[in-house]
């Protein structure tokens, strides 16, 4: 699979990376199965958060893994933290924590559950109005001089954050992780519609892909296959005929799946991006996976952009 670099250091991650949300959903032997698949499709990155599952996702992973024919050096592990959730409120997200207690702690309960002694990177999941950079900053120092974390970054940040945090850590923040997909496309859209009044030239994102081509941070897509925010998987819904034909058409051109389409469709913008799918399915994993070694042209690309809703000044 088709490698990319992570933020400006000099190690690289596979195009398509595998997201472990719904692995809470799995028994420890079809656990196994997926992170073998994903393995052998190329996959060589995981990501995580602590919330998901309640944890529960991070403790199949570590039992699954342990079960595995797979070693640590076969995957670059990464995870989030930073959003509190109250067992007493039925779990319940109740606020965020950047707090250096919280963090440390945080990523102590990450490694227990994914039985490994390290991660190789470190995401803040949401922003915390209460953050205090500094504070942040002491954790990071802590975690990465104590050998439990090599690499930092944030996720779902606009740039005034991204400085703001940077300003307070040691670390070069390397990963923004950001919704993007066909049918998620507002970083793109205001764009293009520079200089115009309409709803879609409007900047939701304070120019966040842009930003991160400028200061060389990856951005990481999250839900790559799902409409709004997070609302349901478009590929395959009659609710998008229009779209899904102009993949499937791409897709027969290429011998390739739609998923594997949308997946090239992300890859091909010139932000430094990576992909994260979510599917637990083998079948699913090597198919989406194929989109990291196919390119499309630039009149495929606004094809699919168009057929998506979009349109053009």
């Amino acid at each position: 699979m088709r490698q990319i670099k992570i933020g400006n250091t000099n190690f690289t991650g596979s195009a398509i990376a595998l997201g472990i949300m719904r692995m809470n959903k799995l028994s420890v032997d079809e656990a196994v199965k997926t992170l073998e698949t994903a393995h052998e499709a190329g996959i060589n990155y995981i990501d995580s958060a602590d919330i998901y599952g309640h944890g529960k996702s991070e403790e199949i992973f570590g039992a699954a893994f342990q079960k595995s024919s797979l070693t640590r050096d076969d995957f670059y592990i990464q995870s989030k933290t930073g959003i509190y959730e109250n067992p007493k409120l039925d779990y319940k997200t109740t606020r965020y924590d950047f707090s250096k207690k919280y963090l440390i702690n945080a990523v102590d309960g990450i490694l227990s559950r994914m039985k490994i002694d390290y991660l190789d990177s470190l995401l803040l999941h949401r922003p915390d109005a209460l953050m205090d950079p500094a504070e942040v900053g002491a954790a990071f120092d802590e975690l990465q001089r104590d050998g439990k974390v090599r690499h930092f970054g944030v996720s779902n940040f606009n740039p005034m954050q991204v400085d703001l945090l940077q300003a307070g850590v040691s670390q070069r923040l390397l990963i923004n992780q950001l919704q993007l997909s066909v049918m998620h496309t507002g970083p793109i859209d205001f764009n293009i519609h520079t200089n115009m009044t309409d709803e879609r030239s409007i900047d939701h994102d304070r120019g966040v892909l842009d930003y991160s081509r400028l200061h060389n941070m990856t951005v990481q897509a999250w839900s790559p296959f799902q409409y709004g925010q997070i609302a349901g998987n478009f590929i395959g819904n009659p609710k998008f005929p229009e779209v899904n034909e102009a993949l499937q058409k791409v897709a027969d051109q290429k011998g390739v799946s739609k998923n594997a389409v949308a997946a090239a469709w992300i890859l091909r913008h010139p932000a430094n991006t990576q992909v994260i799918i979510g599917t637990m399915t083998p079948a699913h994993i090597i198919d989406s996976a194929k989109g990291a070694d196919i390119s499309l042209t630039a009149q495929e690309w606004y094809d699919i952009y168009l057929a998506a809703g979009n349109d053009l000044p």
